[in-house]
């Protein structure tokens, strides 16, 4: 959309460019997409089970035609299912939801990703109140979908302070690199264990704080790291929006596939086995 007077009318080509990148860096369409929101909490873990999905539109005081934006993509119970099971079986309560809509942390992207809505898609919450070792569990637990031709997104953002990212808070630059480097030296960290160790302290890194005020924005990264296992990760996406740096991680194969020269969106991590 159009951001107005006072923004560059090219502030968000970048993410725009990495997100239609990425059914080419996957390779093939996979089976159903399980995303994970920074935009949706719950008590305990909840996935949508629905044969069709919904908008739900969670914003306010946007132009209009973004409240007319459409994307009918399928859901998928039997997908929906397995997620539960999944989650179950690792000691999880799973529950089911059959009313709520997709948010824009999902159908935003995925308007640019698969534009044709032609692939199953599926939102997991995020658990409130729980710390980076039991949303790396949940992902782990989530793994075994890598084999079933299921992709697990994480969708937010590296850096998410929107004043700072609207170029209202002066002197950001230095802050937001500084974390943008620990969190990239973290991810690619090749062992699991130092990976998920390293992650756990991201309250300690440089400007935590200032580049997240509030977490659920990076929050679904852990998920994904934890459904990575032992594959390396990726930085497939690093670019600057009003100066501020953003990054996009991918695990397993798919890694390989993505132009690093691509621009991208901020924290959109996906994962799928051939």
């Amino acid at each position: 959309m159009d951001w107005g007077p006072g923004f560059p009318a090219d502030m968000w080509d970048s993410m725009a460019s990495f997100l239609r990148s990425v059914a080419d860096g996957v390779g093939r369409k996979p089976k159903a997409v399980v995303v994970i929101s920074g935009h949706w909490e719950t008590e305990s873990p909840t996935v949508m089970s629905v044969e069709k999905n919904t908008l739900l539109y969670d914003y306010f005081g946007f132009p209009k035609h973004t409240y007319e934006l459409e994307y009918p993509a399928a859901g998928s119970p039997k997908v929906a299912a397995r997620v539960q099971e999944l989650l179950t079986g690792a000691g999880f309560a799973c529950n089911l939801e059959k009313e709520r809509g997709l948010d824009h942390g999902v159908f935003v992207p995925f308007l640019l990703i698969y534009p044709d809505a032609d692939v199953p898609m599926l939102q997991l919450s995020l658990p409130r109140g729980v710390d980076v070792a039991d949303l790396a569990a949940i992902g782990k637990a989530l793994a075994p979908l890598r084999d079933e031709d299921v992709l697990i997104v994480g969708s937010g953002m590296s850096y998410h302070n929107i004043p700072g990212i609207l170029g209202r808070i002066p002197g950001q630059a230095e802050p937001s690199a500084a974390f943008d480097a620990w969190l990239g030296s973290a991810m690619e960290i090749e062992d699991e264990a130092e990976r998920l160790h390293a992650l756990e302290g991201w309250r300690n890194a440089p400007f935590a704080s200032t580049c997240h005020p509030t977490p659920e924005h990076l929050l679904p990264l852990f998920i994904v790291a934890g459904a990575g296992g032992g594959d390396r990760a990726a930085r497939v996406y690093n670019a600057k929006t009003l100066g501020n740096p953003q990054s996009a991680f991918c695990f397993g194969e798919g890694a390989g596939r993505w132009d690093r020269a691509n621009a991208g969106s901020g924290e959109l991590a996906a994962r799928l086995h051939p």
